[in-house]
C-alpha cells in the first residue's frame, strides 16, 4: 500500500464492555456452565475435557486438536460475538472473567478428527473487570490517583542505575501521598472551614439554612461552640477516608487477590536468568505493597482531619486568657500528629514493590496498628476540639489555610526532582521513541497534581458560591463569609490560561492533520490500481489515516500542558503568598485593563473549576451507559488500570492482576493436559494481556504456543510510554522466548501499529500494513462501498486466517502417544517467529 508509508500511525484501543454483557451471555438459553451436566454425557464439561486426551490416545487417534484462545480488547464484546455462535458454554472462570466455547466444541478433545481444518476456538471474556453497574463510574473521581500510579510505570529503561530507579519510585509514591492529603484537605476545607466555621458561625449565612440552625451561635446551643461544630463536621472527611480504605480493600479482594501459578524456577531455561520485568513471579501480585500503602494512606487521611481540628483549636488555646491545661494538650496532640506524619512518610519511603518473588507476607503491625493509631489520634482531636470553650467565636477563615500553598510547593518540588531522576535514567539508556526525552512520567505526575487541585478547588469554589448567595468569595467586604483560601482563587484564575494553551496546541495539530490529509489525497489511489478515482472516497480515506496518526502526537500535547500547569501553578502560589488577597483584589489600583482581566480570570476560573468537577461526575455516569463514551474515556482508562497499584493504593483496581494469571493458567494446563498446539490471539488491549501471559508461562508451554496480535498498542503506546517494561529490549525478549509471533495492523488504526523490532532479530513479526478499506469502489463482492474498518474487525480480513494457519503450521505437531510418554518438548527453535 504505497500511500501508507507517507505517515506512520500508532495504536491504541479502548472500549468498555456493556455492563453485564459477559454475565448475560453466560446465562443465555442453552448455555452449559462448568460443573453442570453436559447433555447426553452423564458428566461435566470439565470432566469431559479432562478425559479427552486419554480417550483419544486409547483410541489410537491422531494428534490432539489445535486451540485458538481469543482475547478481546476493553470493549463490549460478548462470548457469542467472539465465537459467532449464540450458544456458548462457560468452560472455566466466573461471570466477571471466564473462558467460553461453543456448545458443540465442548468435547472437542474427544473428536480431534473433526478439527483438522481449523482449531477449536475459546474466548476469554474479561469485560466485567472494567465495567459493570453505574456505581463504578465513581471510580473516575479517583482519576488523579490513577494518573499518579501511571507515572510510576513510565520511568525510562535504565535498570542498572538501581539507586536512581529506587529514587524515581520513591518520589512517585510521595507525590501520590500528597494527592491523598490534598483530597482530604479539600474535604476538610468544605466541611470544617466553609460550612462549620464560616457559614454556621455567621447568622446571615447559617441563620437562613434550617439544616445549620442547631449550630447557630445566637441560640447558644450545645453545638454552637466552634470546636464542637468542627468536631461534628469532621465526620464527613473521616467518612471519606474510610470509604477510600473500604474501596481499596474491597477491590483488591475482588480483582487482584488471585495469586499467579506457583512453579519452581527452571534453571535449564536459558531465558530464566535475564527476563523482562513482566515475567517476574511477583509482578502481577502486589499484595504486600498495596496493603502497606493502603495502611499509610488511610492513616494520612485520618491524620489530615485530626490536624485540621487540632491546629484551629490549639490556635485559640494559645491566645491570652486561654487554658494552660488545654494549651498543653494541644501541643501534645500536635507533637503526636507530627510523629504520626513522620511514620506515614517512613512507611511510604521504606520499601517499594518486590517483584522478584511472590510476596505473600504482610506487615501486620504496619497494616493494622498505623491506621488504628491514626484513628485513635483523630478521636482524641475530636474530644479536644469539643471541650467546652464558652468564649470562643469563629471569625474569618479557619486557621491553617496555608495548607494548600504548602502542598502545592511540595508537589512542585517533588515533580522537579522526579524530572531530574527521569533525565538521568534516560541519558543512561536513551531510546529514540521515548516521548519527551524520558520526561513523560514527571509530566503525567504534574497533570495528576493539577487534576487534584481542580477537583478540590472546584468543589470548594462552588460550595462557597452556594453558601454566600450573591456575593463573590474574597471580593465583597460585606459578604457573610470570606470564602475558601486565597490560593484556590489564584489557582482558579490560571485555569483559563491553561485552557488557552490546550486550545492552541489542539489548533496546531488540527492544522497538521489537515496538511497530512491533503498530501495523502494524492497517494491514496496508488493503493488501488485500476480503480476509477473518486475524490470524496479518497478524501475520506486520507482523513482517517491522517487522524489515526494523531496518536503519535500525544507527547506534543502532554508536554506543553504539563509545563504550563507547573509554571502557572508556581505563579499562583507566589501571587497568593505575596498579596494575601484574591486576584481581583490584588489587582486594585492597576490599570483598568489588568484589573478587569484579573477579575474576569478569577470569576471564569472559579466556574470552570466547578464545571470540570460536574463534567467529570456526569461523564463518568454516562460512560457506563453509552458505548461511544466508553471508547472515548477508555483511551486513558484501560491503560491506567492495566498497571498494578504500585504508587497509590486508592487508584482504581488493576484488571491485569486477574486476567494475566487466568490466561497463564489456561495455556499451561491445556497444553500440559492435551499436548496440542495453541495460538493465543489478542486484539487491542487483549494483545497486551496475551503478551504478558506468554511472558509468564513456563518454558515447556512457550514451546507449544504461538502469539497472534492485531490492532495492538504493544509498541506504539506501551513501548513508547512505558519503555522499562515494553521497550525494544523487552519486546525483543518476548520475540526470543515465544515460538512464533505475528502482528497485523492498519494505517487507518488510531490504536494498533507495528511492533518495530530491529533488523536482524529473527523472523519478521510485523505483517505489511493491511489494506483498509478492502475495496476502493463498488465491486460485485462489494455492491456498497466497503467500510473503513480502522481498529475493528481484523478477523474479517482474509489475511487473518492465513496468518493464524501459518503460525499453527510452525508449531511442532505432537501425537497422543508422544505426549503421554515424553517430557517437555524441545525448544530449539524458541524465539523463531513466523516469516
Amino acid at each position: 500500500m504505497p500511500w501508507g508509508h507517507t505517515i506512520v500511525s500508532e495504536p491504541r484501543d479502548y472500549d468498555f464492555a456493556t455492563p453485564g454483557a459477559a454475565a448475560s451471555g453466560a446465562r443465555a438459553e442453552g448455555t452449559i456452565l462448568d460443573g453442570t451436566t453436559t447433555p447426553g454425557s452423564g458428566g461435566t464439561v470439565a470432566q469431559a475435557m479432562r478425559t479427552s486426551a486419554e480417550t483419544a490416545a486409547e483410541a489410537g487417534g491422531g494428534p490432539p486438536p489445535d486451540l485458538e484462545l481469543l482475547v478481546h480488547g476493553v470493549g463490549g464484546t460478548t462470548p457469542q460475538e467472539m465465537l459467532t455462535d449464540p450458544r456458548t458454554v462457560l468452560v472455566t472462570g466466573d461471570e466477571t472473567a471466564g473462558i467460553y466455547r461453543r456448545i458443540e466444541d465442548a468435547d472437542a478433545e474427544d473428536r480431534p478428527q473433526d478439527y483438522r481444518e481449523s482449531p477449536v476456538r475459546e474466548a476469554y471474556c474479561w469485560s466485567n473487570l472494567t465495567s459493570g453497574n453505574g456505581a463504578r463510574a465513581l471510580w473516575l473521581l479517583l482519576l488523579p490517583f490513577m494518573v499518579a500510579n501511571l507515572a510510576h510505570w513510565m520511568r525510562p529503561a535504565a535498570d542498572r542505575r538501581e539507586r536512581t530507579v529506587r529514587g524515581y519510585g520513591l518520589l512517585v509514591r510521595l507525590i501520590a501521598l500528597s494527592l491523598t492529603v490534598l483530597l482530604l484537605a479539600g474535604a476538610c476545607e468544605v466541611a470544617l472551614d466553609l460550612v462549620a466555621w464560616q457559614c454556621a458561625g455567621s447568622h446571615s449565612c447559617g441563620g437562613h439554612r434550617s439544616w445549620l440552625g442547631f449550630m447557630s451561635p445566637r441560640d447558644h446551643g450545645w453545638w454552637s461552640q466552634p470546636g464542637r461544630r468542627l468536631a461534628l463536621a469532621s465526620l464527613v472527611p473521616t467518612a471519606l477516608g474510610g470509604l477510600l480504605w473500604y474501596l481499596s480493600n474491597r477491590t483488591w479482594s475482588a480483582y487482584e487477590s488471585q495469586p499467579p501459578l506457583r512453579r519452581p524456577v527452571d534453571e535449564s531455561d536459558p531465558a530464566s536468568g535475564n527476563r523482562a520485568a513482566l515475567c517476574l513471579p511477583g509482578f502481577w501480585y502486589g499484595r504486600r505493597i498495596v496493603a502497606r500503602l493502603r495502611a499509610a494512606h488511610t492513616a494520612a487521611c485520618f491524620l489530615t482531619v485530626a490536624a485540621g481540628l487540632t491546629v484551629a483549636t490549639a490556635a485559640h488555646d494559645r491566645e491570652p486568657g486561654g487554658s494552660a491545661f488545654l494549651d498543653a494538650i494541644g501541643w501534645l496532640l500536635l507533637a503526636l500528629l507530627g510523629t504520626g506524619g513522620v511514620l506515614v512518610v517512613y512507611v511510604v519511603c521504606r520499601r517499594g514493590r518486590s517483584e522478584t518473588k511472590l510476596d505473600d507476607e504482610l506487615d501486620r503491625v504496619t497494616t493494622t496498628a498505623l491506621p488504628g493509631a491514626a484513628l485513635g489520634l483523630l478521636a482524641l482531636a475530636m474530644l479536644y476540639a469539643g471541650w467546652s470553650r464558652p468564649g470562643w467565636t469563629s471569625q474569618g477563615r479557619l486557621p491553617g489555610d496555608s495548607t494548600f500553598g504548602v502542598l502545592a510547593l511540595i508537589q512542585g518540588t517533588l515533580v522537579v526532582a522526579l524530572a531530574g531522576c527521569a533525565l538521568a535514567l534516560h541519558r543512561a539508556a536513551p531510546a529514540g521513541r521515548t516521548p519527551l526525552r524520558g520526561l513523560a512520567g514527571p509530566a503525567v505526575a504534574m497533570l495528576a497534581c493539577g487534576l487534584g487541585a481542580v477537583l478540590c478547588g472546584g468543589v470548594a469554589q462552588r460550595v462557597a458560591d452556594w453558601l454566600d448567595g450573591d456575593a463573590t468569595p474574597g471580593m465583597d467586604s460585606g459578604a457573610p463569609m470570606d470564602g475558601p483560601p486565597v490560593l484556590l482563587s489564584w489557582q482558579a484564575a490560571v485555569i483559563p490560561t491553561v485552557l488557552l494553551v490546550v486550545v492552541l496546541v489542539a489548533l496546531f495539530f488540527a492544522v497538521r492533520v489537515w496538511r497530512v490529509r491533503r498530501r495523502l489525497v494524492r497517494t491514496v489511489p496508488d493503493g488501488y490500481p485500476g480503480e476509477r478515482p473518486d475524490s470524496v472516497r479518497t478524501r475520506k480515506i486520507a482523513g482517517v489515516v491522517a487522524r489515526a496518526g494523531l496518536t503519535d502526537s500525544a507527547p506534543g500535547i502532554v508536554g506543553p500542558v504539563a509545563l504550563a500547569t507547573l509554571l502557572l501553578g508556581a505563579a499562583a502560589v507566589v501571587g497568593a503568598w505575596a498579596s494575601h488577597q484574591v486576584p481581583g483584589r490584588a489587582a486594585d489600583g492597576a490599570p483598568p485593563v489588568i484589573e478587569a482581566a484579573a477579575q474576569t480570570a478569577q470569576a471564569l476560573g472559579s466556574w470552570l473549576m466547578g464545571l470540570a468537577f460536574l463534567l467529570l461526575v456526569t461523564w463518568a455516569r454516562r460512560a457506563y451507559r453509552s458505548p461511544s463514551a466508553r471508547r472515548t474515556i477508555g483511551i486513558l482508562w484501560d491503560v491506567g488500570t492495566f498497571w498494578p497499584r504500585a504508587a497509590h493504593p486508592f487508584a482504581p483496581p488493576c484488571y491485569a492482576e486477574r486476567a494475566v494469571p487466568d490466561l497463564t493458567w489456561r495455556m499451561e494446563t491445556w497444553t500440559r493436559r492435551h499436548g496440542g498446539r495453541l495460538v493465543i490471539s489478542g486484539h487491542s488491549q487483549g494483545s497486551v494481556l496475551a503478551a504478558a501471559a506468554v511472558w509468564q508461562v513456563d518454558r515447556r508451554t512457550r514451546g507449544r504456543v504461538a502469539l497472534l496480535t492485531y490492532g495492538s498498542p504493544l509498541e506504539r503506546l506501551y513501548g513508547r510510554w512505558f519503555p522499562a517494561y515494553f521497550g525494544t529490549a523487552e519486546l525483543c525478549s518476548l520475540h526470543d522466548e515465544v515460538r512464533c509471533w505475528r502482528n497485523l495492523w492498519r494505517y487507518t488504526d488510531p490504536i494498533g501499529g507495528p511492533i518495530r523490532l530491529p533488523d536482524g532479530t529473527g523472523p519478521e513479526v510485523d505483517h505489511d500494513g493491511l489494506k483498509d478499506p478492502l475495496a476502493y469502489g463498488r465491486t460485485p463482492d462489494h455492491p456498497l462501498p466497503a467500510p473503513i474498518l480502522g481498529h475493528a474487525d481484523y478477523q474479517a480480513d482474509p489475511t487473518f486466517d492465513r496468518e493464524r494457519a501459518g503460525l499453527l503450521a510452525r508449531l511442532p505437531e505432537q501425537h497422543p502417544a508422544s505426549h503421554k510418554s515424553s517430557g517437555p518438548p524441545s525448544h530449539k527453535s524458541s524465539g523463531r517467529s513466523s516469516g
